[in-house]
């Protein structure tokens, strides 16, 4: 019985870490970020930091939160006529891959 209570909470555990506020972490390949990035730069800067006043600095971000803005541009629950056209045709991976890449900026 020890055993099988110990597993439980183990396996409750695991769910626990991987599942935060109803949301499934993924994780993004900042390399794959990287490549989709190279239509950002215009607007976000070559290293995500924009050179006008704007359109807001990327670089350093943390990475759920960059998921998530990019999500909800792409979905319309964000509405920016730039922003939702750019990211209208990226998956739930690209947005996890770009989030990647510029949290792993200074």
């Amino acid at each position: 019985m020890k055993k099988l209570i110990g597993t439980t909470m183990k396996v409750a555990m695991a769910v626990t870490l991987i599942t935060v506020g109803g949301h499934v972490l993924a994780a993004g390949d900042a390399a794959a970020g990287k490549a989709k990035a190279v239509t950002c730069a215009g607007c976000h800067g070559a290293v995500g930091i924009s050179g006008n006043d704007l359109w807001p600095n990327l670089a350093g971000q943390k990475a759920g939160y960059l998921a998530k803005q990019i999500k909800a541009f792409r979905d319309g629950q964000r509405n920016d006529p730039m922003m939702s056209s750019m990211v209208k045709t990226l998956s739930d991976q690209d947005a996890e891959n770009l989030a990647a890449y510029y949290a792993g900026m200074k």
